[in-house]
């Protein structure tokens, strides 16, 4: 059994390869692209009231790729690339030194952020063998007792805390603390720009999912906690949605112009 320098050290060396970095900073190219193709899906649901039988999340996203000329070899590819940087993540939590506060911080944000494009890569291995996420019968399952709608209650709020933080990130331009430079002149104007508008609109999309969420649990509906799409269908409903909705897609897709931004400039 390691011990915790043995674990922080092989952590260290790992990060050091110029492999593990490169195909880990793919994973935030995929991210960029699923979130472009969600944009897409939610501008057209907005111009249209369809989504053209996409759902507008990672799913609808990946199984838009999939469909796509040489989409079972590009969903591949999404598995090694968001797996490849979640398990960059998981790395990032052992190899993390300073005090203790600053080092306890860093290490929940970056199992965090692992667990998130682990479970991505899990759903776009899911899409590549054909199947889903299976999220619509497990919101089934827990809708069925009293503490399954808790848990969903309770999930929701910490949605609405994360979507949140995105909207805090965005406009406080927090985001650039990720990134080693935003690069010079336009590009890097660009990149700020992007980052605000993504973070924002991202930030209110998780905010009115998470609503939906408690909403879902009190009423004891799992339709309404059913995820993204849920959540961007029923902006579109409220008075003057469609507009709203617009506005939140093209967040969505500056999200993806600035994640292709952070594969490039992200610190790693």
């Amino acid at each position: 059994m390691p011990t915790n320098s043995a674990a922080t050290n092989r952590a260290r060396d790992l990060q050091g390869s110029d492999g593990f970095r490169r195909v880990a900073r793919a994973g935030y190219a995929v991210s960029g692209l699923l979130h472009l193709v969600i944009g897409w899906v939610a501008i057209h649901l907005a111009l249209t009231s369809s989504a053209g039988g996409e759902s507008a999340d990672q799913e609808g996203a990946l199984s838009a790729l999939g469909d796509a000329p040489w989409g079972v070899a590009i969903l591949w590819f999404a598995v090694v690339a968001l797996a490849t940087l979640g398990a960059w993540q998981v790395t990032t939590a052992v190899a993390v030194s300073g005090s203790e506060e600053d080092a306890g911080s860093t290490r929940m944000k970056a199992v965090a952020t692992a667990v998130t494009y682990l479970v991505l890569a899990v759903l776009a291995w899911r899409v590549v063998q054909g199947g889903g996420s299976g999220s619509g019968s497990g919101t089934d399952a827990l809708m069925s007792s009293p503490l399954g709608r808790v848990g969903v209650a309770v999930a929701g709020v910490v949605i609405v805390a994360v979507g949140g933080y995105h909207v805090y990130k965005g406009l406080s331009q927090k985001f650039t603390e990720d990134l080693e430079s935003t690069g010079d002149g336009a590009v890097g104007r660009g990149v700020i720009v992007a980052g605000v508008a993504g973070y924002a609109a991202k930030g209110v999309a998780l905010i009115i999912m998470g609503v939906l969420f408690v909403v879902g649990a009190v009423q004891a509906d799992p339709d309404k906690a059913s995820g993204l799409d849920v959540a961007l269908r029923t902006l579109a409903e409220l008075p003057f949605g469609k507009l709203m909705l617009a506005v939140v897609a093209v967040g969505f897709a500056a999200y993806g112009l600035y994640s292709f931004a952070r594969a490039r400039y992200a610190q790693m």
